[in-house]
């Protein structure tokens, strides 16, 4: 028994020293050393390049895991393709497969769309390392270049062209195929709003003769999503607290190459507010000063924006008392039966969190303070979802983004969180080339005008515009140039400024023309969400010349033609104006391409006398209010009304170009300068008005759409009264000065082409004065804002 517990002893130490040596064999065999590096297939890149890469001296031991190390090192230099470490004698030998090079990226079979756009969307450039996904990559990505140019047809096939020195190029052959239309979009399940008035909220559109500028008839499925989501704003806007889109489906003929989108939907009841009410869990909020903060309201439609506007207003006002960690939360409590929902607006203290850092994504040429300066909040801060979403919707105002996306990820501490931006960048930057042909104004006739415009000129987020034109009237060219700048963030603060420097020359009459030359300084400071602030000071300097048309044979000015306050400006020469003005401009439009609500209301003062000729006090007023009058059948009415006085403060009295003169902006059915106080001297009402010192007009129209005539043209038609008065002038040549009130019926059609908003007006005065000149129909190209 002894001697068999000896036996066992002496074999179980033998194999632990077996044991031992094959460990430290291991140990010795992982922890080697060479004497030497070799690097081998290696023809672009530089052997000392992959040795300084390697981690790995000769002569010092090295395992397995610098090897593992080293070789992640090396693939991570994007040069090779392949490494392999191996250990032969007293070298350490390392073979690498270096990576083809990009040589050239050719696109071959494209017409529709540029090589310029192609290579935007492709990574691999010349002089890059040539990677096979990546290629993959950029070949989708140019087929989905032409699906969103509407044609989902394009094939495009990528293939390699070897060269010597381990270069390649990239060439994609393309077949575009033809462009896919959308020959209509049909709802399913709508009755409280009709197929036209939902198609109109959509960015997607029917094809029209127009489409090939407009490009907003090509089917996307992100698009649909994006107007899936217009959708369900509108109906939540609108009562419709339970809409949802069932399902929207785009079949596409194949023969014909036209999609029809069929859009789904269920409505379900209309709502209106129950009891609105605050409650506070947070010691301190005094509940019963917050009410007047709510934009929602017992009784009225059920509108999810109030909401959100409520939500908005409370987290400001709280956040601002101190509380930066509380939330505001809605509560809502629907009553089927009596199709009511009650809210209930929760204050309660948040989970502390603060913002550890801020990363953007995505900006290539915008620079990251242009997005940073659009948050109100920074590193260190408390996080504030209110506040983020307020930056979302100023990034999306700038139109610098096809997206803006913003998300939350983990910070380092567990009360620390990262915001990561994500934005997709669009052209900011656009070359236009326009015609028309003006009525009225003081530029009236054919004209044709170019401008280029950047509005983020070189990624700063500023705006740059420069254009020139000219104007056609009695056969004479009215040139016409500008340029303006503005900085939106002066001094790193939220305060807009700028310059306009501008030469316009016109023909007013065929009886004396102008030209004006200036240009001005400017500042705006936002007061809140819709309230702005501008300063600034103008510097014109203004001419007139008499036309051969108003001179007697002995060539001198013949006043029975033109009236005398003309002729002397003329004589005197140029009339300098310096002045400073400032303002006030309220704007709540929804939309001011096609507004439905809203108001926008603009007061303004200019003091002129600061040197120049001019000396005078001038205040004007104007303001529009827009009201949808049936949702339904997308029906909106507009009051507009508007006032002006001009007092002179020197003793220079006021020039004819001091005066205000009226246009179809005052009102229609009359010529520009066409009422108002004139020169009874002159035969001829053309050229006897000489402008007044007060005006007050006012406008009431009722805006629909266009019969028989698919929406995605864009077409709207209107019915308006305009009453208007021009009066006041102290000028020894003036007369007929007393106030005298004018007015006017019409019709307009608007028109927001892809060449900006256009309108046609035809008017009929009811209302006027003997002399007054007549002109029914009116054309021009311009927003009433």
């Amino acid at each position: 028994m002894a001697a068999s517990s000896k036996f066992v002893g002496a074999a179980s130490a033998l194999a632990i020293s077996a044991a031992l040596v094959m460990v430290a064999g291991i140990t010795a065999a992982h922890a080697a050393t060479v004497s030497r590096i070799e690097v081998r297939g290696n023809t672009r890149v530089d052997a000392q390049t992959v040795k300084d890469n390697l981690g790995i001296t000769p002569g010092k031991p090295f395992g397995n895991n610098d090897i593992d190390a080293a070789t992640k090192r090396l693939f991570a230099t994007g040069l090779f393709s392949d490494v392999r470490i191996t250990q032969a004698g007293g070298a350490l030998v390392v073979t690498v497969s270096e990576h083809l090079v990009v040589n050239q990226v050719i696109f071959q079979g494209n017409k529709k769309i540029k090589d310029t756009q192609l290579a935007e969307a492709v990574k691999l450039k010349a002089r890059s390392s040539f990677d096979q996904q990546t290629l993959d990559a950029d070949t989708e990505a140019v087929r989905a270049a032409y699906r969103n140019a509407g044609r989902n047809d394009a094939t495009v096939n990528s293939r390699l062209m070897n060269l010597d020195g381990g270069r390649v190029n990239i060439v994609y052959e393309i077949n575009e195929g033809d462009r896919t239309k959308i020959a209509n979009i049909v709802f399913v399940g709508n009755q409280a709003f009709n197929t036209r008035r939902l198609r109109d909220l959509m960015t997607t559109r029917r094809s029209n003769f127009l489409s090939w500028l407009t490009r907003n008839d090509v089917y996307s499925e992100d698009r649909m999503r994006a107007d899936e989501e217009i959708l369900r704003r509108f109906y939540y806007e609108h009562g419709y607290a339970d809409f949802r889109v069932i399902s929207s489906t785009a079949n596409l003929d194949t023969a014909t190459q036209e999609y029809t989108i069929t859009v789904t939907v269920e409505e379900g009841d209309k709502y209106t507010f129950g009891g609105v009410e605050i409650q506070s869990s947070v010691e301190g909020v005094d509940t019963s000063k917050l009410g007047g903060l709510m934009a929602s309201r017992e009784g009225s439609t059920y509108n999810a924006k109030q909401i959100e506007d409520s939500v908005n207003k409370l987290s400001e006002q709280v956040a601002g008392q101190g509380y930066a960690f509380a939330k505001v939360e809605p509560r809502g409590d629907r009553n089927f039966e009596n199709h009511t929902i009650s809210v209930v607006y929760n204050i309660d203290q948040g989970p502390r969190a603060y913002l550890e850092r801020i990363e953007i994504r995505g900006n290539e040429k915008t620079r990251d303070y242009v997005i940073r300066r659009e948050f109100d909040v920074s590193e260190g801060d408390a996080f504030n979802q209110v506040l983020i979403q307020r930056a979302k919707k100023r990034l999306e105002g700038l139109d610098f983004f096809q997206t803006v996306n913003i998300s939350t990820a983990p910070g380092s501490q567990p009360d620390q969180v990262v915001l990561i931006v994500d934005v997709v960048e669009k052209s900011s930057g656009d070359f236009s080339i326009g015609g028309g042909y003006t009525t009225s104004g003081d530029e009236s006739g054919p004209s044709v005008e170019g401008s280029i415009t950047e509005k983020n000129f070189l990624g700063r987020g500023q705006y740059l515009r420069l254009s020139a034109g000219t104007t056609l009237f009695n056969d004479q060219n009215y040139q016409s140039y500008g340029l303006s700048f503005t900085e939106p963030y002066f001094l790193g603060q939220r305060i807009s400024a700028g310059f306009d420097i501008y030469k316009r020359q016109s023909g007013v009459t065929d009886k004396y023309q102008t030209d004006v030359t200036g240009g001005s300084i400017r500042f705006g400071l936002p007061i809140g969400n819709d309230l702005t602030a501008g300063v600034a000071y103008n510097l014109t300097r203004q001419t007139i010349t008499i036309d051969d048309a108003a001179l007697t044979a002995d060539g001198v000015p013949d006043p029975t033609l033109v009236s005398q306050a003309y002729i002397d400006a003329a004589e005197e020469g140029a009339w300098v104006k310096s002045s400073l003005s400032w303002s006030l401009v309220y704007n709540s439009i929804d939309d001011v391409k096609n507004p439905h609500d809203g108001i926008y209301a603009k007061f303004e003062q200019e003091a002129a006398g600061l040197g120049g000729d001019a000396s005078f006090l001038k205040t004007t007023f104007k303001s529009s209010f827009y009201k949808t009058l049936s949702t339904e059948q997308d029906i909106v009415g507009l009051v507009r009304v508007g006032g002006g006085y001009i007092k002179e403060l020197g003793n220079n009295g006021l020039s004819v170009f001091d005066t205000f003169q009226n246009n179809t902006d005052m009102i229609r059915g009359f010529s520009y300068a066409g009422i108002g106080p004139r020169d009874s001297r002159v035969t001829d009402s053309d050229g006897s008005f000489v402008g007044g010192t007060t005006y007050f007009n006012a406008t009431a129209e009722t805006q629909f759409p266009v019969p028989l005539i698919p929406e995605s043209v864009g077409l709207r038609g209107a019915v308006f009264t305009d009453v208007a008065t021009l009066f006041g002038n102290d000028s020894t040549y003036a007369t007929n000065t007393d106030m005298q009130w004018r007015a006017s019926v019409g019709a307009s059609i608007m028109w927001n082409s892809p060449f900006g908003p256009i309108r046609f007006d035809y008017a009929v005065p009811v209302l006027k004065v003997d002399g007054d000149q007549v002109q029914n129909f009116n054309f021009n190209m311009s927003s009433k804002f």
